[in-house]
């Protein structure tokens, strides 16, 4: 099936080349561009795209406003072009909680130096983008110009002081009606039982960065386990990444760093572009990337070491994403005694990493995005 694609972009440059990159790709269409946010709105409810590539910064209006109306007057995927930035990190978050499904780095350098890579990671993001829940009409996005209060200030202190973040929208879980649903992918689990876990561990991909939002905003300051969390996520993200969740949380979140120690009420994201591993010493070790791995920072890396240090006292969750990064790390886990949840496919953006989990027969339970966090309250209380 042919995925139709508007470019929405305020610079003639990057607007044609998007658009020969995607044209060059016979299962992709371009059916038409926009130059700002006020366009792509336009345009969005003329030729009802199955994709939208934005950009941020344009005249009129900018890409997250129009992500904001877009998504309440007709849902579509939307591409972000992001810079490889603090504050573009910062702008994109901004736009994923907007409504944006994922994102890509706007790299001038590796458009000119390395095309090939660039069309394929650009065109397998359309793809993917295009089969996610976005397209369903039954998701309800947040209301534009709606501010949200701020929850209760971290604790920590791990943010530096003056740090912008804007306080993120509450949004509806997006819903899909699917034609042949997958029985064993339904949140039926019963309520967990309680252990004491000595680690929680969470991996995600795309649409993670709200999923984690979403499950980590439940958690009380006092939560007994240590966190660690990995998510798919460039280098210059993930910093900006942890203090915006540190911002919203009762718990404390930060980037890790090597030799940070774990401890209760604490949640340690792994850093964009290197890998993370736990010791047997509760320490975090933060190793260089791997260029063999497709994935840096990598879930099964993490997921494999705390099987190997903690054993059976680790409750694993896999959120929305991509691919099947999580499994095998899954299945060490299991190995070892720990349990592994899995989000249910209606509320993930992208049912891939969770579907592994299910399809390997590794969840213990699954559970709706929502009820995630009073599940981890519950079974680590």
């Amino acid at each position: 099936m042919v995925v139709k694609v508007l470019v929405v972009d305020d610079s003639g440059f990057f607007r044609r080349r998007v658009s020969e990159i995607l044209s060059a790709d016979p299962t992709i269409q371009v059916i038409g561009t926009a130059t700002n946010g006020k366009e792509a709105i336009d345009q969005a409810l003329a030729l009802k795209p199955d994709v939208i590539t934005m950009d941020y910064e344009m005249p009129m209006m900018d890409g997250i406003t129009a992500v904001r109306h877009i998504m309440q007057k007709c849902p579509t995927p939307v591409l972000m072009f992001s810079s490889l930035t603090h504050e573009g990190a910062r702008v994109t978050l901004d736009a994923l909680d907007a409504g944006a499904v994922d994102f890509l780095p706007k790299n001038f350098e590796d458009i000119s130096r390395n095309p090939d890579k660039v069309k394929q990671l650009l065109c397998e993001k359309v793809h993917t983008i295009s089969r996610s829940n976005r397209r369903f009409s039954s998701y309800s996005a947040p209301q534009p110009h709606t501010p949200t209060p701020a929850p209760r200030p971290s604790v920590s202190g791990f943010a530096p002081a003056g740090t912008p973040a804007t306080p993120a929208p509450t949004r509806t879980t997006p819903i899909a009606s699917r034609s042949a649903p997958a029985p064993a992918a339904t949140a039926n689990s019963p309520a967990p039982k309680r252990k004491a876990y000595k680690l929680v561990a969470i991996g995600t991909s795309t649409g993670g960065p709200v999923a984690l939002q979403r499950v980590l905003t439940q958690l009380p300051a006092n939560f007994p386990a240590p966190i660690v969390l990995v998510q798919h996520m460039p280098a210059a993200f993930t910093k900006a990444f942890a203090e915006r969740l540190d911002k919203l949380c009762r718990i404390s979140v930060k980037e890790a760093e090597d030799g940070d120690i774990l401890r209760p009420g604490l949640a340690l994201l792994a850093p964009g572009g290197k890998q993370m591993m736990i010791d047997g010493r509760g320490a975090v070790r933060i190793l260089p990337g791997d260029e063999r791995l497709n994935y840096k920072p990598c879930v099964d890396i993490t997921f494999g070491s705390a099987a190997k240090s903690y054993g059976d006292k680790v409750l694993a969750v896999v959120l929305t994403g991509m691919g099947a990064d999580g499994r095998e790390g899954a299945r060490l886990l299991k190995q070892g005694g720990s349990n592994v949840w899995a989000q249910d496919e209606a509320s993930c953006v992208i049912y891939g990493m969770p579907m592994a989990i299910v399809k390997a027969n590794l969840a213990d339970a699954v559970y709706s995005l929502d009820d995630i966090g009073k599940h981890l309250v519950e079974a680590c209380h």
